[in-house]
């Protein structure tokens, strides 16, 4: 039992509150508002009871398979959100200008004189959901509030986390890596919401079409649910903050961990420790070459000579 409350409360509460919760969420409301508006295939009957609404069973069935569907789909769904899929190439370039201007606009705005403490505090949040190099800014507030984490480990120490994250969540402290995945479901949630609200808002806008539509009550459901999905939008963004704070934390107590699981010395210079992980990525990246050997020697660990030495001939 044990084991299987660790799991749950690991990976499996992620998937079941990132993903299924809201699919759960959406699916109720399909079932309220849209479902009785639509004429029932004969192959679904039983699945609807005499009240005209899904069974339990039939709802959380339904939700765990979208919930799985979403989890799987999930990087094609953030990319579209962050502006690197499906974008035209002029919306693209337009998206990031507009980014660039809301940041330089905030930062403005935060050292004017008379602005009060809290105004200021909130201004540099949001100035701080953006990257800290100008040549990283995404073209949508998501992708920049994510890229800001992605960018944190080469920003600081040349670590390219977006090329070792697979090692540096193996070698750092556990709790540091689980804080990573329980902050980004709380981003999950609010992505899954806001792609399962639109799918509704059109399900119910398609709606209208039924002979014995309830039109009145679609219309409200779909106006209500786009009404809906900016602030899904920027609760998301907001979600970003938590899970910035955990990637950082997993960059700052990893490094050592990693460095040493690679056989490597941590130089306790920052310069020397940046040209280390850059000559880490770069080997990475790219095919082997001897030249690598004596780039890294430097930082190699001295691994003591458990060579037994030749008997005595005294």
């Amino acid at each position: 039992m044990g084991d299987i409350a660790k799991g749950v409360l690991g990976g499996g509460w992620a998937l079941l509150v990132g993903w299924i919760l809201p699919a759960a969420l959406n699916l109720v409301v399909f079932a309220l508002t849209v479902a009785p508006s639509l004429p029932r295939a004969a192959v679904f009957g039983p699945l609807w009871p005499a009240s005209g609404l899904p069974t339990p069973l039939a709802l959380l069935v339904a939700a765990c398979l979208l919930g799985l569907v979403l989890n799987a789909l999930q990087t094609p769904l953030y990319r579209l959100l962050e502006g690197y899929l499906l974008w035209p190439q002029g919306a693209y370039l337009r998206g990031i200008r507009v980014q660039r201007n809301r940041r330089d606009k905030a930062q403005s705005l935060a050292r004017r004189e008379g602005v009060s403490p809290i105004r200021r505090a909130l201004l540099a949040e949001k100035v701080s959901r953006y990257p800290a190099d100008d040549g990283q800014i995404a073209p949508s507030r998501l992708g920049n509030a994510i890229r800001r984490f992605e960018t944190y480990g080469y920003d600081r120490y040349c670590l390219d986390t977006q090329v070792l994250w697979s090692e540096l969540t193996s070698a750092a402290p556990e709790t540091a890596s689980k804080q990573v995945h329980t902050a980004r479901t709380n981003v999950d949630f609010f992505v899954a919401l806001l792609y399962g609200h639109g799918v509704m808002a059109a399900t119910a806008f398609a709606s209208l079409a039924a002979a014995h539509a309830n039109r009145p009550v679609l219309v409200v459901t779909g106006l209500a649910l786009i009404a809906l999905i900016p602030l899904w939008y920027r609760a998301a963004v907001a979600a970003t903050d938590e899970w910035a704070s955990a990637v950082r934390a997993l960059v700052n107590l990893g490094r050592k961990p990693l460095a040493d699981g690679l056989g490597l010395l941590l130089p306790k210079r920052l310069d020397d420790e940046r040209t280390m992980w850059k000559l880490v990525t770069r080997m990475s990246n790219r095919p082997y070459a001897p030249s690598a050997d004596p780039a890294l020697a430097p930082y190699r660990l001295e691994v003591p000579d458990t060579t037994p030495s030749p008997p005595s001939t005294r």
